[in-house]
């Protein structure tokens, strides 16, 4: 009986495995590296960073690039919103392992929030975050709050920064939870209830801070750690997409019922749709798209630089409850 059971449950999930794979969307930048994503929604066009080249570019849906800002004092971009106000997108710079134009006065001391104007390509904002914590720096994801406030992790420092929209930036959260060696706090998203969701790429955990009252942090209960864990998307209040890479290269959507005291694994991609190094996630026309950054390259003294990247459709699979 059991044995018929088995059976039974295996033809049950290879009936809802796709035949096809996911849909890719690839673009010639040749050794940009993309790691941030974003979508315009009014040109109907992808925003993407560059960890390697500090630029900024758009991606069409047929898979056509342009740069949209090109400085090299940027060293390396990496997380990218697009601000609620559609007109200018904002970005993460700093110099923390991968850029081109490195210098000793840059590497792990650099984070920066910069805005561009996104029909000219101009930029119109740049605000200096590294005096507002002594040590290393990685500035590497944002996001925005209803008030335009936009909150920045610092994955050295371990601290999220907030920038108000009249351009004043203040540690906003320190918390010992945050506390990791390497890499730690990395993407985060805003909640309409009133607080932010942060993921640590070292604990593995994914933490809630009040934005009425940042000391009010606690741990999201989940079924499991997301070491590595990179992007967060809030695509509903109840559900939120983590990208977790380093090995893992997988998609994940976690749900809650308790405003995210505790949350559960809900869906997740399968192995077989080959994300190579995924790191950031935006929503564009009801879909998920995820950024695969092919960072395993830029480790290996082998690899030969890559040209072309690929935005991937993140095909969420519902799990059993």
């Amino acid at each position: 009986m059991k044995k018929l059971a088995y059976c039974f449950l295996l033809a049950g999930c290879a009936a809802a495995i796709p035949d096809q794979p996911t849909a890719r969307i690839e673009f010639a930048a040749p050794e940009s590296y993309p790691e941030g994503i974003a979508y315009d929604s009014i040109s109907d066009s992808f925003i993407v960073s560059s960890a390697r080249l500090g630029t900024l570019g758009r991606v069409t849906p047929g898979g056509a690039y342009t740069k949209l800002i090109e400085d090299s004092s940027f060293k390396s971009t990496y997380g990218i919103k697009v601000h609620p106000d559609g007109k200018r997108v904002f970005a993460c710079v700093g110099d923390a392992n991968y850029s081109k134009f490195t210098s000793p006065a840059t590497r792990k001391k650099m984070a920066r929030l910069v805005a561009v104007d996104l029909l000219t390509g101009r930029k119109v904002s740049d605000i200096d975050l590294a005096g507002l914590v002594p040590g290393e720096h990685f500035p590497n994801d944002l996001a925005f709050d209803s008030g335009q406030n936009a909150y920045i992790t610092d994955s050295f420092a371990n601290v999220v920064y907030k920038v108000t929209p009249q351009g004043k930036a203040s540690v906003f959260a320190d918390s010992p939870l945050f506390k990791t060696k390497g890499i730690g706090l990395n993407g985060i998203a805003w909640h309409p209830d009133g607080y932010l969701l942060v993921v640590s790429s070292g604990t593995g955990a994914l933490y809630k801070i009040d934005t009425k009252d940042p000391k009010k942090v606690s741990r999201v209960a989940a079924e499991q750690f997301f070491i590595n864990g990179d992007g967060l998307l809030l695509t509903d209040r109840d559900k939120l997409v983590v990208v977790q890479n380093g090995g893992s290269d997988k998609i994940y959507e976690l749900a809650s019922e308790d405003g995210w005291a505790t949350a559960r694994l809900s869906a997740s991609t399968l192995a077989a749709d080959r994300f190579t190094y995924p790191s950031t996630a935006a929503s564009a026309k009801g879909k998920v798209w995820v950024m695969n950054a092919n960072f395993s390259e830029i480790v290996d003294s082998t690899s030969v630089p890559s040209q072309k990247f690929a935005i991937q459709h993140a095909r969420l699979v519902p799990l059993p409850k």
